[in-house]
């Protein structure tokens, strides 16, 4: 008799609460837990984790992961994390919170949502020789969060959409421990696994491309004032120092706390009684004055950023109203999910008929772990500052992308991350992010050759900023010197080569690049944010084409030329040369004024720095000196020029540099000192409205100190040779360790009668190339 088999479906391991989207597609988070009972503690237990949207796995109540990295349509990522160290004997509990952006929301820009809601987990346990399978199945229990919701920022755009009005609920009190009963909660539906397609996100699983990022407990610095207190300074110092506070019934206490910097962290309150208490906690990134701009939108003006006496603070409000249910030995804990962006945070709270003791109040501080390697000292003190503020400008910026802000945005830019990615190089020699950065913006290449101006975003398609595709070039080429890996330039020239068509095309009849952009949300010309420009957009660009355009498209071709050249195509190369060529002499014959400076739109009669700066980088200006002294001079004079803000600081000393006069960036450092002026702990995002406090395309210290005072650049692909040129500057002497991907360079140098006194060490069988050479940056 014949016999037939059977075969099982295979599992998906994701799964979601059976009520699927019933809310409108408005954020929400959801409970998942599962029992799970041991005989021994097993040596491994590696699981795979992810969710759409976003999760964080707890064994035992234990943290154990928070992610999945950020993905998007075509790729999704998943955690591997072994979870035995925080297993035990007997009951365990495994569980998961996970935050739900819908596709029919816009709220939090750069995480990526699918038409699958769910939770993901895979994996087993080993115990000497048994092996127990760990899945997210329809033995796992799940309940909607209803007690918190997700509400978007109290500003004029939704771009994170984090802020949470939540309340205490005593039924899900020791919901993470073991002994909890959840008889209450429904069963969790696995999805089938056809439904979950491995071959488009959420199903199409990557590792983790980064490091899991760090979180470490930091306690607030001090008691920046009191703004209304029956308790008084001296009791709430104490608090701040541990001690547990009492705030009667019917009180109103309102407190503004310093972190001592700019952080990032996932703020927790514990807490006991106080029933019909209301906790209101703002992150802010500074104090602020009242604006006299009637405009809804205006925003407050920053000055001293530490100023409580005259100034406010500014920001998003979480709410947490005390189930009142804690007590000392058992309090209750109110953490946001997501992490906050602050340098003072003020608690408003206002207490009902019970008293609330306030146990703690700390943070978690996050980011990547970035490790810097490279140090550096000088002869100028002021700089010592500028690097910090530098440095931990960077570190804020980099999260599970590169980041444009914290606070603001959370967004990866190519223009930024460009700057970002090689101060990251020159402080740690590490490419991990920047590998990934890379590969978001491959993936955002758009049907007409550009990539997304930001990615990953869920309205990536439709925010387009020309220019931008072309530092994407300048991206390639900054990890083919420092890496050397021609595979990766191989993998991502036909991207550089896409890119490149758009601009070819749209060439005009003299030549130089057509107007290809303007000043509105979807195609935005933005090339920097000065005084003189509307939404950062050169005013020329209502007569015709901008010359800046042009300037960046032949830029952009040196550096694909050389792409080509070390990716053997050798065609290629020639022909990147002969456009550029084409590109210079088309703006040298339409672009230039009767006063020997670049117009910013030919015939137009309005000029920049950054025509002026482009201009010499591109070597389309035949005296790069004399133009550049032109630009310093009508600076100097308060001519009607438009500036480099500290976004494009970058480009101008890299002018400067190329023409021979890195003396005269001396002066160049005063928005910087401006910064230190006003007590900024990060470096902000420009001059104009200082919107953000934190903005690392102006960590410009963390490349100038090694790559230029300390002179140490590679020298060819992969840091194959070191060229060793130090620019002093300002300076009289420099020293300092300067990490490379192949090992450490020791300088030091000192300016004497003679001459430069130079010292340099470099890592063993590394060729030191020495003296002036044609600049690849």
């Amino acid at each position: 008799m014949a016999t037939t088999t059977i075969r099982q479906m295979p599992r998906s391991g994701w799964i979601w609460n059976q009520k699927q989207e019933t809310d409108n597609g408005m954020p929400k988070l959801v409970y998942f837990r599962k029992t799970l009972r041991l005989d021994t503690k097993p040596k491994m237990a590696v699981v795979k984790v992810s969710a759409d949207s976003r999760y964080r796995l707890y064994v035992n109540g234990q943290s154990v992961s928070f992610g999945p990295c950020k993905g998007d349509d075509q790729v999704w990522y998943a955690d591997e994390v072994d979870i035995a160290p925080f297993l035990k004997p007997g009951e365990n509990v495994m569980a998961a919170v996970v935050l739900r952006y819908s596709p029919l929301h816009t709220g939090n820009y750069s995480v990526w949502r699918t038409s699958t809601p769910g939770f993901y987990l895979e994996g087993a346990a080993v115990s000497g020789g048994e092996t127990l399978a760990l899945r997210a199945d329809d033995s796992w229990q799940c309940k909607a969060a209803a007690h918190i919701e997700v509400l978007p920022e109290e500003r004029e755009k939704p771009y994170l959409y984090i802020r949470e009005n939540a309340g205490g609920n005593i039924r899900f009190k020791d919901w993470l421990l073991p002994g909890y009963d959840d008889s209450c909660w429904e069963k969790a539906a696995e999805y089938p696994f056809l439904r979950v397609s491995k071959t488009a996100s959420p199903g199409n699983l990557l590792p983790r491309p980064i490091p899991f990022l760090y979180e470490k407990e930091r306690r607030f610095k001090g008691l920046m004032c009191v703004r209304q207190s029956v308790l008084g300074k001296e009791q709430w110092e104490r608090f701040i120092g541990r001690a547990a506070l009492e705030i009667p019934a019917d009180d109103v206490e309102i407190v503004e706390l310093d972190a001592g910097e700019l952080t990032t962290g996932f703020l927790r309150l514990v807490c006991a009684g106080g029933k019909g208490a209301r906790i209101e906690i703002l992150t802010s990134e500074s104090y602020a004055y009242e604006t006299d701009d009637p405009s809804p939108y205006a925003a407050p003006r920053k000055g001293d950023r530490a100023d409580w006496k005259k100034g406010k603070l500014y920001g998003d409000t979480d709410t947490y109203q005390p189930g009142g249910y804690g007590d000392n030995g058992s309090p209750e804990e109110y953490e946001p999910f997501w992490f906050r962006t602050f340098r003072f945070v003020r608690l408003h709270i206002t207490t009902g008929n019970e008293p609330l003791t306030l146990l703690d109040f700390y943070y978690r501080e996050t980011g990547y772990p970035l490790e810097v390697k490279t140090q550096v000292e000088m002869s100028a003190p002021e700089l010592y500052a500028i690097w910090d503020i530098s440095l931990r400008t960077l570190r804020r910026c980099m999260h599970e992308t590169y980041e444009d802000c914290p606070f603001y945005e959370q967004r990866q830019y190519v223009m930024d991350s460009r700057l970002q990615i090689l101060y990251t190089y020159s402080v740690s020699a590490d490419d991990r992010m920047a590998r990934r950065c890379i590969d978001d913006f491959h993936r955002s290449l758009r049907y007409d050759g550009l990539t997304s101006a930001s990615f990953p975003c869920v309205y990536s398609r439709s925010c387009v900023i020309p220019g931008f595709s072309l530092y994407y070039v300048m991206m390639i080429h900054d990890h083919m010197m420092y890496f050397g890996d021609r595979g990766l330039v191989e993998r991502y020239m036909p991207t550089v080569d896409a890119i490149l068509s758009f601009f070819e095309r749209n060439r005009d009849e003299r030549g130089i690049v057509g107007k290809i952009g303007f000043q509105t949300p979807d195609i935005w010309s933005f090339v920097d944010w000065t005084p003189e420009w509307m939404g950062g957009v050169p005013t020329a660009i209502y007569q015709g084409p901008l010359t800046f355009e042009s300037l960046l498209y032949a830029y952009a071709l040196s550096f694909a030329a050389e792409l080509a050249d070390y990716a053997g195509r050798k065609e290629r190369a020639a022909g990147y040369r002969e456009r550029a060529d084409s590109v210079r002499a088309a703006v040298n014959t339409y672009c230039v004024g009767k006063n020997g400076l670049y117009q910013d739109g030919p015939g137009v009669d309005q000029y920049s720095q950054h025509c002026q700066v482009f201009a010499v980088l591109s070597e389309t200006a035949a005296d790069w000196k004399l133009l550049m002294e032109q630009c310093l001079k009508r600076e100097n004079e308060g001519e009607n020029m438009a500036r480099c803000s500290v976004a494009m600081a970058f480009y101008l000393f890299r002018a400067l540099e190329k023409a021979g006069l890195y003396d005269r960036t001396g002066p160049l450092w005063n928005p910087w000192r401006e910064m230190l002026k006003n007590n900024l702990t990060t470096c902000e995002e420009d001059q104009v409205t200082a919107r953000s406090d934190c903005h690392a395309w102006a960590s410009l210290a963390l490349y100038e100190l090694p790559a230029v005072v300390l002179g140490i650049r590679p020298a060819s692909p992969g840091y194959g040779s070191i060229k060793v040129n130090p620019n002093p500057g300002f300076l009289t002497w420099a020293k300092g360790k300067v990490i490379t991907p192949r090992g450490t360079v020791q300088v030091s140098w000192e300016k004497t009668e003679e001459g430069i006194k130079l010292d340099v060490k470099a890592p063993e069988g590394v060729a030191i190339v020495t003296g002036k050479f044609k600049e690849w940056i």
